[in-house]
């Protein structure tokens, strides 16, 4: 085990020495824990605007970060000088900040081992050709296809963004219990934006696809798909209706993506906020907090999912995790700070952002799993109301579960069919109320790629939903519903 330690430490110019070393001064005032955290990144990103380069961004970040947890507060200090005086000076620095000095574990011998894997299906999974071998060339021809593509589905189009961005990211944490886990992740995501006019309205939409994946990525979904989706939702606003405001039925798809489940819920389910009288879910444990057709998964070991890795930021492996399962409440998305401070198991969810951010409870890929519903068959039976097909951003109170969401693309729903396009709805409601007002859930599953922000961090995560029916959710809009329903 010493051995592979020191194999992997060698792309640092760094030997075991002086990483002990480092680990029990961090600890000489006292402590639970002590981390390091290195980090490699090289990362290329290319913007095209209007079938033009308008900036190609390529570089390299490498540091480490150094945490000290102790008395269930964090400590934490990095620097980019990967040597070890650089490291001896910053855990000098970061014990200093401790008050209790009773020099506790300064001589704590440490017994090297990797960390456990959990799922060899992630670890094991071949990128067949990283984004990282192709040139910038390569990459701005895929992001011309996409905005031809536009251009040519879409004759109201007065403005098209396209953005390549990939990375790859070489990390090694090692902390005072031993413990060791390198990972390599690379990253690959495309964005198109679309802006059309049509008489004094102008609309726009874009699409975002990608993953922890290679370039055969393009092979499924191409630019082409990617630039006629974001054209035709723009076609779609263009021609749409004011939104109906009011109380009624709404129906999800399943191409919505799982934004609710993450936003409403899924925040409120992590551990630093639902154990400290920051989630409307504190204190649930075992009980019901959903309909009993709602299971709500987060599972960070799916393989090429865009929030997937075989180990977190904190060298625990990657796992899947049921949060509420038939409606009852089973578990939180816990980090090893929360696990410190209430006692409970860390689940896998401690993520940063990068070697100068601490680590802190994200989520990975969040979703609602499948039941058992035909999606056709749950539109065809909902009498009126509106079929959201795209959401947007929004915001939630963890607190009291209240939420606000703007809806990108959706339709009327007349007797069971789709009706009228509508434009600027948005979906008030409150996370356990609409949970347990899920009355249908689909049997399919589909999921999106973001970037999720916390605390002035963001990390990679999917989200993803089958199509649900609401049976009664607040809708902002325009114009009152009498005016499009006879009620």
């Amino acid at each position: 085990m010493t051995s592979s330690l020191a194999k992997e430490l060698e792309r640092f110019h760094l030997k075991q020495e002086e990483i002990e070393i480092s680990l029990r001064e961090a600890l000489k005032n006292g402590g639970t824990l002590s981390e390091l955290f290195f980090e490699d990144v090289s990362s290329t990103q290319v913007l095209l605007e209007n079938g033009a380069v308008d900036r190609v961004m390529d570089g390299v970040d490498c540091g480490v970060g150094l945490r000290l947890v102790a008395q269930n507060h964090t400590y934490y200090g990095y620097t980019t000088k990967l040597n070890g005086k650089s490291l001896l000076e910053l855990a000098q620095t970061v014990s200093q900040a401790v008050l209790n000095n009773k020099n506790l574990q300064t001589h704590k011998k440490i017994s090297w081992q990797p960390s456990k894997q959990n799922n060899t299906e992630i670890l094991n999974y071949a990128i067949h050709t990283s984004p990282r071998e192709w040139s910038i060339e390569q990459k701005v021809k895929i992001l011309q296809r996409a905005d031809t593509t536009v251009w040519k589905e879409l004759k109201e189009t007065t403005h098209v963004t396209c953005v390549w961005g990939d990375l790859q990211r070489k990390i090694l944490v090692i902390n005072s219990d031993g413990v060791f886990a390198p990972c390599e992740k690379t990253y690959l995501q495309v964005y198109v934006q679309v802006v059309g006019k049509k008489d004094d309205r102008v609309e726009s939409a874009h699409q975002i696809k990608g993953g922890f994946i290679g370039v055969e990525f393009f092979e499924a979904t191409p630019p082409e798909a990617m630039g006629k989706e974001a054209a035709r939702r723009v076609g779609v606003l263009l021609k749409s209706k004011p939104a109906p405001s009011g109380t009624m039925p709404v129906v999800l798809s399943s191409e919505a993506g799982g934004t609710m489940i993450h936003e409403a819920v899924g925040h409120g389910l992590e551990a630093d906020l639902a154990c400290n009288g920051l989630s409307v879910y504190q204190n649930k444990l075992g009980q019901s907090v959903a309909s009993p057709l709602v299971t709500v998964i987060d599972d960070g070991t799916i393989p090429k999912f865009r929030g997937s890795f075989s180990y977190d930021d904190e060298a625990w492996p990657s796992q899947k995790n049921i949060l509420i399962e038939n409606g009852i409440l089973k578990s939180y998305m816990v980090d090893r700070l929360s696990a410190f401070k209430f006692d409970l198991m860390a689940t896998g969810n401690g993520r940063r952002e990068s070697f100068r951010h601490k680590p802190i409870v994200r989520m990975t890929n969040t979703y609602i799993a499948p039941g058992t519903d035909d999606p056709i068959k749950i539109l065809e039976n909902t009498k009126w109301g509106i079929f959201v097909k795209a959401m947007g951003g929004g915001q939630v109170n963890t607190v009291t579960g209240d939420f606000v969401f703007a809806v990108i693309e959706a339709y009327l729903i007349r007797d069971g069919k789709l009706g009228e396009p509508i434009r600027g709805a948005t979906l008030v409601g409150n996370g356990p109320k609409v949970l347990s007002m899920i009355d249908r859930v689909g049997s399919d599953l589909e999921f999106v790629v973001g970037t999720c922000g916390k605390d002035g961090q963001g990390a990679p995560v999917t989200s993803g939903q089958p199509t649900l029916r609401i049976t009664e959710l607040t809708v902002g809009g325009e114009v009152p519903i009498q005016e499009y329903w006879k009620l």
